[in-house]
This record gives structure tokens, sequence and C-alpha cells, in this order.
């Protein structure tokens, strides 16, 4: 099944210590472009996210955005200097004696100065904490693949019957092909007559400018690969995931075989219908740009 690069998913995991939330957006990109926005806390793990990550996503520009709160009583404790906090208190007598001052230091005002007391974070279970995080990035990723799957089937959808349509163009392309070769014999046979009066003209002379207009406006070999790249990217399309760089190389052989079809036509119809066909060739094209 194919899939578009556009997509988002979301999950979350909580327990009694903490709770991880994890959301993520894709869009086209040409590679596999991943940004991820997270807690330092969780800066340990941006490469096993990173793996994870490519279990389920191919191509696309994806954004992650990682939150965390930690719901435990025990996440941090209070530390107590004490060999600072006596320092302190030793340099401020001196600066009592020295200077003649009065000494009004206060606890609450000691416990105040730097670094006597200090928060600390407890130590965390890495083990835990990977387990609960790819759970959620699991779960996201899972989320995130299935709506590019839905928006992959309407893609799917829209290019085979934007395919269809450009079969039916080539093939119009191809029945006015004949069509122009008896307007053009008709026609030179006509200024003939207004040349020559009632002098004839060798049938074979005739005959061999009908055959080098033919050879100069020629379309079979175009439209024959025309038709085989439009079948050929159907069954494409049908066959698996991961197929965006491929369909994008046939539309470009397309569109070489619409130009080259554009360039010989001599006839007004063959011109729009030629014009018709690199319209639609683009707008697959476009279309093809969201495809994993």
């Amino acid at each position: 099944m194919i899939k578009s690069m556009t997509g988002f998913g979301r999950a979350e995991i909580q327990d009694k210590e903490k709770k991880i939330t994890v959301e993520m957006k894709g869009v086209n990109h040409r590679y596999l472009d991943v940004n991820i926005r997270m807690p330092k806390k969780l800066n340990f793990f941006e490469t096993s996210i990173r793996n994870l990550l490519k279990e389920y996503v191919s191509r696309g520009k994806v954004d992650i955005f990682i939150s965390y709160e930690d719901l435990s009583e025990s996440q941090v404790s209070l530390k107590y200097n004490e060999a600072l906090a006596s320092e302190y208190l030793g340099y401020l007598r001196q600066m009592e004696e020295k200077f003649g001052l009065e000494n009004d230091i206060r606890v609450s005002t000691l416990s105040r100065y730097p670094e006597i007391l200090t928060m600390e974070e407890q130590a965390v279970d890495e083990e835990a904490l990977w387990s609960s995080l790819r759970q959620a990035l699991s779960a996201a990723c899972s989320r995130f693949v299935e709506t590019r799957e839905v928006e992959g089937r309407k893609l799917q959808e829209d290019l085979i019957g934007k395919l269809d349509g450009m079969r039916q163009v080539v093939s119009k392309v191809e029945e006015r092909s004949p069509q122009i070769l008896a307007e053009y014999r008709e026609k030179l046979e006509e200024k003939v007559k207004e040349l020559l009066g009632d002098a004839q003209m060798e049938e074979g002379r005739i005959a061999a400018e009908v055959v080098l207009f033919a050879d100069k406006i020629c379309t079979d070999e175009e439209v024959v690969r025309l038709k085989s790249h439009i079948d050929h990217m159907k069954a494409t399309l049908v066959s698996g995931e991961g197929i965006g760089r491929k369909l994008d190389f046939i539309a470009q052989e397309m569109n070489r075989e619409a130009n080259t079809i554009l360039s010989k036509a001599n006839d007004l119809e063959v011109s729009n219908l030629a014009i018709e066909l690199k319209t639609e060739i683009e707008k697959v094209r476009e279309q093809i740009q969201n495809i994993e």
C-alpha cells in the first residue's frame, strides 16, 4: 500500500511516576529529515528514537515533539553543603574583626548563599524510562503511519484516474495521425491542380511527398512509449510502498515523450492534445511529490 508523506500521530503514556506525550507530523521531502524536540533529560535517547522511527518511515520531513512530566514525589532531593557553610562563616567573622562590623548573619540568611542548599535530581532508571518512551513512540508512529496510508489511498485513486484520462488523450493523438495524412494529401492534390491546371502530376511524386511528411510528423514511437509509461505507473501504484522516487522518474519520461509529440505536431488538434498531456503529467508529478 502506498503512503503519503503527510501525516500526524499522537500517543500518551502515564503511570504513577511519569507522563510521556509524543506528537509527530510529516510533510513531503526528498529524503528522510527528522527534527526532534524534547526535554534535555531525554537527549540520551536521541539515537534510539531515530532508529525506531526508521522502522516506520523511509522518506519525508518529520517533526517529533516529546514532553515529559515527572509525577513522582522523590524526583529531587535537597543537599546541604556543611563545609561551604563553615567557610562562609569563617570569612564573615574575619570581616567582622577586620572592619569592626556587627556580624548579623542568621541561619535564614546563610542558607541563601550560593551552593549552601541545592536541589539535586535523583538518578534515573534509564532502562525503565526508555521502555515507556519507546511504547509512546511506537504508538504515535503507528497512528502516524495509519494517517499516511489513508492519504495514500486517496492519492492512488486520484493518480489512477488521471492516468486513465491521459491514456484517452494519447489514443486521440494516435487516431488523429492517419487523418492528418489524409488531409495533407488532399490539400497537396488541390494545390497541384491549382498550379498545374489540367496537367497531371505523377501519383508517385504525390505519394513520395506524403511519405516525407508522414515521417516528419510521425509520433508512433512516442505514443507507444507513453502508453507503456502509463501502464508502468499504474502497475507501480498498486505494487507496494516506497515508490515515490520511481514514480517521479516515470513521470519525467512521460513528459519527455509529450514534449516530442508537441515539437512534431503540425496540426492544431494534436498540439492541443499534447499541451493537455503536459498539463496532466505536471499534475501527476505534483501529486507524486507527496508519495513516500
